[in-house]
């Protein structure tokens, strides 16, 4: 449990810093800003491992991770941009 307790506090960390460091208008509050930290940190270990900087069972670090949240923010801001066909 306590474990949780802390991927949902450095996710929220994570997700701060990446929106503190890419600032615009994103939704959100505390729920989508953890969540945010935690996939940045996923994708940043999924990446990592792809081109061989993380072994299996490791994972991203902390800087690595807020690169991972600020990608997919950028993501997101690009789908979000382009018009919907009618």
């Amino acid at each position: 449990m306590l474990h949780w307790l802390w991927v949902v506090l450095i996710g929220l960390v994570i997700g701060a810093l990446a929106k503190l460091i890419m600032p615009g208008k994103d939704p959100g509050g505390f729920i989508v800003t953890a969540l945010l930290g935690i996939a940045g940190a996923v994708v940043a270990t999924g990446i990592g491992r792809a081109i061989g900087w993380y072994g299996e069972g490791q994972s991203a670090g902390f800087i690595v991770s807020i690169i991972g949240a600020i990608l997919l923010l950028a993501v997101y801001r690009a789908v979000r941009r382009r018009p919907v066909a009618h």
